[in-house]
């Protein structure tokens, strides 16, 4: 499978005038976290790429893979299967690391493998799963396919996660 960039994927057109009410369509790459499907909106992928080596960090949460050399900045790398109710465990030869980026803040998430896109529209349903600690605020849903259900990763929340990191000392 070759790897995606933001440029060989076109977000589908919003809806406006009289479905003004009716959420627009976007087009959303799904990943694979364990057994789990997860859509990302393609509007906050900067990139997918191979998992570059991977500085652990000690005193971080487990949920943290590490950080990396990403295109000269060192960009922190998340392990979201723990806080989505994933087994952890060695990543394959299929994993991928998505680039996401809100706001000008970017972060890494090492996904075991990549699986296609999707659309994102009207047809999120509630997820039917509970998701204790930070995993509750990064589901925004839930989409029906016929090859299984896709959760929906809220890419702002992702990225928020780096607000729960510590901050490093600085020197007087």
């Amino acid at each position: 499978m070759s790897d995606l960039s933001p440029a060989a994927a076109t977000p589908a057109p919003a809806r406006t005038g009289a479905d003004e009410g009716v959420v627009a369509d976007s087009d959303a790459v799904v990943v694979r976290l364990g057994a789990g499907r997860f859509a990302i909106d393609l509007a906050h992928v900067a990139e997918v790429g191979r998992v570059p080596r991977l500085t652990r960090v000690p005193g971080v949460p487990g949920w943290v893979a590490g950080v990396a050399n990403w295109r000269g900045r060192i960009l922190p790398a998340l392990d979201l299967r723990e806080l989505l109710g994933a087994p952890a465990g060695p990543w394959g030869s299929t994993a991928r690391l998505v680039v996401l980026t809100v706001e000008s803040l970017s972060v890494g998430v090492v996904v075991d493998a990549v699986d296609g896109t999707t659309t994102v529209g009207a047809d999120v349903a509630a997820f039917p799963a509970e998701l204790g600690g930070l995993g509750a605020d990064l589901i925004q849903g839930q989409l029906p396919r016929t090859d299984g259900p896709v959760a929906v990763l809220d890419a702002t929340a992702v990225v928020a996660l780096r607000t729960a990191l510590p901050q490093g000392r600085r020197s007087a």
